[in-house]
Parts: C-alpha cells; structure tokens; sequence
C-alpha cells in the first residue's frame, strides 16, 4: 500500500502529526488519528486550531466503530490543548463518519500553504469541530498558516 492515507492525488505536501492515537488488537495496530496544533486565518484573524488527520482503520476492519474511537480519543486530548476548534480534511465520501461525531463542513474553500511560499486551494472537504461549549466557526475566507495535516 504505497498511499494508505489516500492523499497523493491531492499533489499537495502534508504537514506530520505531533500526538498519535491508536488502537491495537493484540499486537496490531488496527486504527490511527494523529493531531497537531495549526495557526489558521479566518477573515484575517489568526488563531490556533487542533488539525485532525492521518485517520485510518485497517481496510479489514472497517465499520466496527475502530475510527471513532481512534478520533474520539484525539478529539478528547485537542480539547485539554486551548483552540477552540478541531479541523480535518477528508474525501467527501468520509463525510458522513465524521458528522456522527459532530464535525461540521466549512461552506468556504480553505487556502493551504505548500512549499516555496506556495498556496493551494485544499481539494478535500474541510470540516471543523467546536472544542468548547458554544464555540461557532467565525464566517470569513480561511486560510491555513501552515501545511495541511
């Protein structure tokens, strides 16, 4: 498996997670969610968010709850950190898994930086989640200070 995250087509340069959450079975790691603290822009307010990535179940084990419980484990560490929000991309097709679990889709397009003082449009779907009681996505263009997690 040469692409197990299912981002080369993107064409786009990843940032590495700094926090990994797994779940074995036995001595297998059969589930993963890492995060990492992002400076983000919103209508050109900087702020910090937690970036959600690297999520992946073991193509075997899919459908058994195992992403869940991976993301609500880093989703559980993001909210001890201070952002008020989580951020993750996905396919469209993940979209529904990640609505079970509260994430909402941004309806703006999200800018992230690339190598060589390079911006990308980001072509996967963008999706955030309230880390406090009542937090709301401020309305604005949005703009990731960083590569994409």
């Amino acid at each position: 498996m040469n692409d197990p995250f299912d981002v080369e087509r993107t064409a786009l340069t990843w940032r590495s997670k700094e926090e990994h959450f797994g779940v074995r079975l036995g001595d297998r790691l059969v589930a993963h969610a890492g995060l990492v603290p992002v400076p983000v822009s919103v209508d050109g307010t900087r702020m910090q968010v937690v970036g959600i990535g690297g999520v992946i179940v073991a193509p075997d084990l899919r459908g058994h709850g195992l992403a869940r419980l991976a993301v609500t484990s880093a989703v559980e560490q993001a909210r001890s950190m201070g952002p008020e929000f989580g951020l993750l991309f996905c396919w469209p097709d993940r979209v529904p898994v990640y609505q079970r679990l509260g994430w909402q889709t941004l309806d703006v397009d999200v800018h992230v930086e690339q190598p060589g003082e390079s911006v990308a449009v980001m072509p996967l779907r963008s999706m955030w989640l309230p880390l406090r009681e009542g937090a709301q996505w401020p309305p604005g263009p949005v703009r990731l200070l960083s590569l994409p997690m």
